[in-house]
């Protein structure tokens, strides 16, 4: 089979297009005939050697796929071949087709394509677990979201509307900000041209929940216009500035900076997961939630895309398309 390998830790013009073998199922585990893969920060980090997952070259980046059951160890009953699903990995989902534990493959609505698939369980279940899970946003909240136009931001856009949270978006351009809009959004700001905390101290009074998956003079920002008991959630670190926290004005505030790292539920809670992708079904299927992939690649161009993900380029997900139709 196809797979995208990584023969050596460095940048996305390493990524090579490669035949590897196929494995032998072991126990509790499902083969998965990969459609769609999802692009997501977290490739471009793991092929630095960055990330908390620290694979040895060679090996295949990706942490979500679609596809179609091909078949499953004997142990395994919660899938069968042929359901149409997606599968979340630590790494390996670009290939054209994927071994995973079964425990990390859920089937999707009949309606759902394989594309929105690909694109839809890290960045949706990051926002949705922070927001939900982790900060607890109730409706009337003013959310913050940073990097409003990316793979993770436009989902907390849509999801703090589903919530019922007041939502004020940032991003560098007025097109990244027509995006927002377009998804949700009540207010936005060009944090290229004005300043973060004097736009939200005026259009809201300041912020209940941070969502920030940029880090950096964003962080800063924020915690400077972050109300009373509000709650900063790390996303990560696109910006490439790991910020530190001024525990000053956690005190004075009485407000928390909470970390959202959610693909290590997968293995410590996996039930959040799951319930959290039971309701973000649910609120895709009610229309609540409208998936915005920019551009669908094929498999060979795994370097391209993941260099349009630095640059900071692109909106919404890039998707890889395997070529199975």
């Amino acid at each position: 089979m196809r797979a995208v390998l990584c023969t050596a830790i460095g940048g996305p013009d390493g990524l090579v297009l490669g035949e590897v073998e196929s494995r032998p199922l072991k126990a509790g585990e499902a083969r998965i005939k990969v459609h769609a893969c999802g692009v997501n920060f977290a490739d471009t980090l793991i092929i630095q050697g960055k990330y908390q997952v620290r694979p040895e070259p060679p090996f295949t980046p990706g942490i979500e796929l679609a596809g179609v059951v091909a078949e499953t160890a004997p142990d395994v009953t919660r899938i069968k071949p042929g359901q149409r699903v997606l599968g979340m990995m630590s790494h390996g989902a670009f290939a054209e087709e994927a071994v995973l534990p079964a425990k990390r493959v859920i089937g999707i609505p009949d309606a759902m394509d394989f594309t929105t698939a690909a694109a839809f369980p890290v960045a949706y279940g990051t926002s949705h677990v922070g927001l939900g899970h982790r900060a607890g946003l109730k409706a009337g909240e003013v959310l913050l979201v940073h990097g409003a136009s990316g793979g993770v931001g436009l989902t907390a856009v849509e999801i703090g509307k589903a919530f019922g949270a007041t939502v004020i978006a940032t991003a560098s351009s007025a097109e990244k900000l027509a995006i927002a809009k377009a998804h949700g959004a009540d207010h936005v700001i060009d944090y290229s041209r004005e300043s973060v905390r004097d736009r939200v101290k005026a259009l809201t009074g300041g912020a209940d929940v941070v969502y920030d998956p940029v880090g950096g003079a964003a962080f800063d920002q924020s915690l400077r216009c972050i109300n009373w008991e509000g709650r900063m959630l790390v996303i990560g670190f696109a910006s490439g500035h790991i910020p530190q926290v001024p525990a000053n004005l956690l005190l004075v505030k009485n407000c928390a900076a909470v970390g959202v790292f959610w693909g290590a539920y997968l293995e410590r809670d996996p039930m959040v997961v799951e319930r959290s992708l039971a309701t973000l079904f649910g609120w895709w299927a009610e229309g609540k939630l409208k998936p915005h992939v920019s551009e669908r690649l094929p498999l060979a161009e795994a370097g391209t895309a993941l260099k349009r993900l630095t640059s900071r380029r692109s909106t919404g997900k890039i998707v890889l398309d395997t070529g199975r139709g």
